[in-house]
């Protein structure tokens, strides 16, 4: 996946509208080969906006019933930090099931994969893609692709927050190289302990370089902080 993440970024820099952002959503989608693939993005103040592939027709429809209020995947992402799979989420109420029949009727797809981001100042966003696939392939394709959905989840969402109030950028301090391996190892799929043994340390010093390499990446959590570390150039995967 890393040959479609460099051109995505190039083509990302590029952009400077939120016009623009969206044609670059709905190329990202063809290029992920997926059915759908949405930017949703709520300010501390309550402003919206919104870059997607989803026919105008279920748009309309979602707002209109304000189906934001029952929608499994937004109230699961409210509550998450790690990417939700929609298989995961409660469909057990009617209204939630009726909801999804709703949806896949609509051509958003049976399967979905939807990356929380937090942002500065109480912003919320989330970077979601939907499929009709089978559980066992779609399973398959996003194992594969997590952790790239991950980090094009928050290139998007700096995108926007560029275009949206001019820029985002934080001015960062280097980490260390102990820092640097830590997130390295995490970012791999290392567990705390396989990462800690790797690294000839214990666990509990592990914790400490990765929370310092955090506080200095100026994220608010370790999938965060490998997000940044990887857009920053910081590591390499």
């Amino acid at each position: 996946m890393q040959s479609l993440v460099e051109p995505f970024l190039d083509e990302l820099q590029n952009v400077k509208t939120l016009d623009e952002l969206n044609q670059q959503i709905g190329t990202l989608r063809d290029k992920l080969d997926v059915e759908h693939l949405v930017y949703h993005s709520v300010n501390s103040t309550g402003d919206q906006y919104a870059a997607l592939t989803y026919n105008p027709e279920w748009v309309d429809r979602y707002i209109e019933q304000d189906y934001a209020r029952l929608d499994p995947v937004v109230q699961g992402c409210y509550r998450r930090f790690v990417p939700v799979d929609w298989k995961d989420l409660d469909w057990t109420g009617k209204a939630q099931r009726e909801f999804l029949i709703e949806a896949i009727d609509s051509g958003v797809g049976n399967q979905g994969f939807s990356v929380p981001i937090r942002g500065p100042n109480g912003q919320f966003a989330m970077v979601t893609i939907s499929h009709t696939a089978t559980d066992e392939l779609w399973q398959l394709y996003t194992q594969e692709r997590s952790r790239t959905l991950i980090l094009l989840a928050h290139f998007i969402n700096q995108k926007a927050l560029e275009i949206e109030r001019g820029t985002d950028v934080v001015a960062l301090k280097n980490l260390s190289p102990r820092e640097t391996d830590s997130v390295r190892m995490i970012a791999l799929g290392y567990s705390r302990a396989q990462a800690a043994d790797a690294l000839s340390i214990s666990e509990h010093t592990l914790r400490v370089y990765l929370e310092s390499a955090r506080f200095k990446l100026g994220a608010l959590n370790t999938t965060h902080a490998i997000a940044r570390a990887m857009s920053l150039g910081l590591i390499v995967i």
